[in-house]
């Protein structure tokens, strides 16, 4: 639907990844997969940490905020998509547009913080051991929380009050599959360039000074664990550190191609948007359940206490 140019448009059309009827069956199958196992990947991940007193520590407190974020992250996205490979008219009002892109930018936003105070996290265990519990305490570990939520929800607003105060009065189709920042500013009908270095400079505040934080921590924990003498001690390091350095390169290079790189071509950062709105929320859980003992412990021991006849533990 086309408005003239003196009308404010009042809905947009989601061009989607395809206008192929069979590819958008095939997706839509993919991502109901995805969706479903994100879901219960995430809710499972919170769920044992909640049941296992052993996972009652600072580590495993982040990580659930970290698949709370993720699990509303999807939840903002997916449905929609999903309803829409199913349906001719691919329309969403303003009004959804609006309050779905402040709230992907929450959670996005979030998550980008609760990587960062995952990365002290580990640099407080690792590198100062003996002094971990004073500095980590539960006031400390709520604090880092509320402000990583509260960071996501600042940046967001500012984000979304450059983006959505322009004129909208010309196309209303969204070459996207959700309303995300870059794509709607492409349909304004006035200069964008103050929006585009606001959510620029926003990028430089989420992305890049996490990242930098990230990347100092985990070179205080090369060097701690290098001088290790025990090889045992720095397997052991490491393995703790594995998972979130494995999530925070998925995230943070995927986020940072979409709002770093004024340059890079419209379809590849719809590829790229697919890959943190959707894959990314779901490997999250996946990672961290795999390559955690403790996980797989907490979990054999929720199975053992809700079936152990299937377990062989009858008596």
């Amino acid at each position: 639907m086309r408005q003239t140019n003196q009308t404010q448009v009042t809905e947009f059309f989601l061009l989607g990844l395809s206008d192929n009827p069979h590819n958008q069956q095939l997706l839509f199958i993919l991502f109901l997969g995805v969706y479903l196992v994100t879901v219960v990947g995430n809710l499972l991940l919170m769920s044992l940490v909640q049941a296992d007193s052993l996972l009652h520590t600072p580590m495993y407190f982040f990580l659930c905020n970290l698949s709370l974020a993720d699990l509303c992250f999807s939840t903002n996205i997916v449905p929609q998509a999903l309803v829409h490979l199913l349906s001719r008219k691919k329309v969403i009002s303003f009004t959804r547009c609006a309050a779905q892109l402040l709230l992907f930018l929450i959670f996005g936003g979030t998550q980008c913080a609760l990587l960062a105070v995952m990365s002290y996290d580990r640099y407080a265990a690792i590198c100062n051991p003996l002094h971990y519990p004073s500095i980590m305490t539960w006031r400390v570990c709520a604090q880092l929380a509320v402000g990583s939520w509260t960071s996501g929800i600042l940046v967001s607003v500012v984000d979304t009050s450059f983006t959505l105060k322009l004129p909208y009065t010309g196309s209303n189709s969204i070459a996207h599959f959700f309303c995300e920042a870059p794509a709607l500013l492409s349909l304004a009908s006035t200069d964008t360039w103050t929006s585009e270095m606001a959510i620029f400079l926003m990028g430089v505040v989420l992305l890049l000074l996490p990242v930098s934080l990230i990347l100092v921590s985990y070179g205080h924990i090369i060097v701690t664990v290098v001088r290790m003498k025990s090889a045992a001690g720095r397997l052991k390091a490491f393995s703790t550190c594995g998972s979130h350095l494995v999530v925070v390169i998925l995230f943070y290079v995927s986020g940072i191609v979409t709002y770093m790189t004024p340059k890079s071509s419209k379809e590849q950062k719809k590829l790229v948007s697919v890959f943190y709105a959707m894959v990314t929320p779901m490997l999250n859980p996946l990672i961290y359940s795999l390559r955690n003992k403790d996980m797989k412990g907490a979990l054999r021991k929720v199975a053992t206490r809700n079936f152990p006849c299937r377990l062989g533990n009858c008596h």
